[in-house]
């Protein structure tokens, strides 16, 4: 029983944890430089990133938790782990070194690997590939919010 806990509390905890801190290297950015950049319309408010990350986060943990509790593919296992990389490099791309095109070839290397993800969960636990989807949905909106950057600054 506290193996299967740890099945899913471990990569929920490296989750919100890898989110924790990329934020501290998104702050002086948020400050000095994102505020006054030219964005969509459909930019959000501020307080929805957090919460919304986090939600994220979880799903994320969720899913691999319930692979690791069904299947061992090092592969499948792999791809989640890189995928959570270039999740936080992103966060030093785009706001660390205010690189708007970085940041965009990276949150598009990271589409791809969410997706061949969600298609590998699919194949061994579906519930664990449908815990990506507001993930992906979310990373989609995301692209297309850091575009807009790059095209418009």
């Amino acid at each position: 029983m506290m193996r299967k806990i740890l099945y899913y509390l471990l990569p929920t905890l490296l989750c919100l944890g890898v989110g924790f801190s990329a934020s501290f290297f998104q702050t002086r950015s948020m400050v000095e430089w994102y505020p006054f950049l030219d964005k969509s319309v459909l930019t959000p408010p501020g307080i929805a990133f957090p919460i919304a990350w986090s939600l994220l986060y979880v799903c994320m943990g969720v899913s691999l938790g319930r692979l690791i509790g069904r299947c061992r593919d090092r592969i499948l296992f792999g791809i989640w782990g890189a995928q959570l990389v270039l999740n936080f490099l992103w966060s030093l791309c785009f706001f660390t070194f205010r690189y708007p095109l970085l940041g965009l070839v990276d949150i598009l290397l990271l589409d791809v690997l969410v997706l061949v993800y969600m298609v590998g969960a699919y194949r061994r636990d579906r519930a664990a590939a449908w815990l990506f989807v507001p993930y992906f949905v979310w990373l989609l909106f995301a692209t297309y919010l850091n575009g807009y950057i790059y095209l418009y600054n």
